[in-house]
Order: C-alpha cells, then sequence, then structure tokens
C-alpha cells in the first residue's frame, strides 16, 4: 500500500480578523495576553498548549507541545524535568522559540528569547499545587529515559504509594523564558495575511509589519 498522499489542494481560506497597527497594544506581553483571553473566550481546548524549540549545542533542533503556565513582563513560564532533553538542550544552548496555534481564530504567536530557571520556591510552590497524581508521575518519570516497559513505571508508581514520600525533585522545576522577539500572525484572504513583529532593541520594543 502506498504510505503518498497530495495535499496540494487541502487549503483554506482565512477570513474571521484583521490585525492593523491602529489595533495593537505597544507592549507584546499586553497584546500577547489579549489574544491569549480572546482564545480562551472562544473555547479553544488548551489556550495555552505551545510548541516550545530547543536546540543542542551545535544547532540540532527538536521541538514538543508543553504548557504555558505564566506570564507576565519578565517572561513566560513553562516546567519540566531538568534531565529531559529540552532540559539538557537548554543547559546547552539557552535559547528557544515559543508558538502559539490558535486554529479557530486563525492566529499564531511566535516568540524567541533566552531561557533559564525560575527560583526554586516557586517550582515549589507550584509543584504543590498540581494534583497528587501528577505530582507522583513527575516523580517516577526520569523523563526522556529509554525504559524497558510500561510496567517499569507502574511498579515504581506503586512504590511511591506506600512509601507516601510525595516531595518535588530537585532535577524539576520551571524555566522562564525571556522574550526579545513577538510576532503576531492573523490569517488573511488569498494568504494576504498580517504579520505585525516586535523586537526588543536597547531596552524598547520596535514594532514592524512583515510581508506574509
Amino acid at each position: 500500500m502506498s504510505s503518498s498522499k497530495d495535499l496540494h489542494d487541502n487549503r483554506r481560506n482565512y477570513t474571521r480578523h484583521e490585525l492593523t497597527e491602529k489595533q495593537i497594544s505597544p507592549n507584546p506581553y499586553e497584546q500577547f495576553g489579549w489574544w491569549l483571553d480572546d482564545a480562551i473566550k472562544d473555547g479553544i481546548t488548551e489556550p495555552n498548549a505551545m510548541v516550545l524549540s530547543t536546540a543542542t549545542a551545535d544547532g540540532k533542533p527538536s521541538s514538543r507541545i508543553v504548557l504555558l503556565k505564566a506570564f507576565d513582563e519578565n517572561g513566560l513560564v513553562f516546567y519540566t524535568n531538568y534531565h529531559s532533553r529540552k532540559g539538557r538542550e537548554i543547559e546547552a544552548n539557552p535559547h528557544a522559540s515559543l508558538l502559539f496555534f490558535w486554529d479557530q481564530l486563525e492566529r499564531q504567536v511566535r516568540i524567541e528569547g533566552t531561557v533559564e530557571k525560575i527560583e526554586a520556591h516557586l517550582s515549589e510552590k507550584y509543584f504543590s499545587s498540581r494534583p497528587y497524581e501528577i505530582r507522583r508521575s513527575a516523580i517516577v518519570s526520569e523523563q526522556s529515559e529509554e525504559i524497558p516497559n510500561r510496567e517499569y513505571l507502574e511498579d515504581k508508581l506503586e512504590a511511591l504509594k506506600e512509601s507516601g514520600e510525595i516531595k518535588r525533585p530537585e532535577n524539576w522545576g520551571g524555566y522562564l523564558v525571556k522574550a526579545n522577539y513577538f510576532e503576531f500572525w492573523q490569517g488573511r484572504a488569498s494568504r494576504l495575511h498580517d504579520r505585525i513583529v516586535y523586537v526588543l532593541e536597547n531596552g524598547a520594543w520596535r514594532i514592524k509589519r512583515l510581508a506574509p
């Protein structure tokens, strides 16, 4: 059976919104907050889901979906295992990009910046707020490491239940992406999309429009 598939005619026309310089905030974090609120109000599943792309020291990239858990003008926060593939890549190359795609709104946001660990007490606070079962999963999972089978994880989980010890592993916590680039993309008719970019230059945000 052939695995090929022709997708040349698989397209749609974007007509829901527009993005003009008169509409936007001078602050990209505020603009991002507006769009995130729109995604929540529109009922988008997991509106805080984002593609996190990292790279090795020699530039080999990898991407995965993670969840945004907080943001303010200092940056955007997500949590993971520091020993995971993304954690190791961030350690070697502390730069990353984020991508939000809100299909129903015909919008995407691209963010680039440097990455650093948040303070341990903030990771502790968030870990303690997570549901009990999810905390246990974070403890037993040696994320990104090869394991022999599913039963290996389930046996570790059962052993943890018996011990009753639930505390944040030192190798689990939050990262802050300190953005220096935002791109707000609004789908428009006939592929003549709107692209508004914020670039951090000498401590100030410069705004420009890119051709689609």
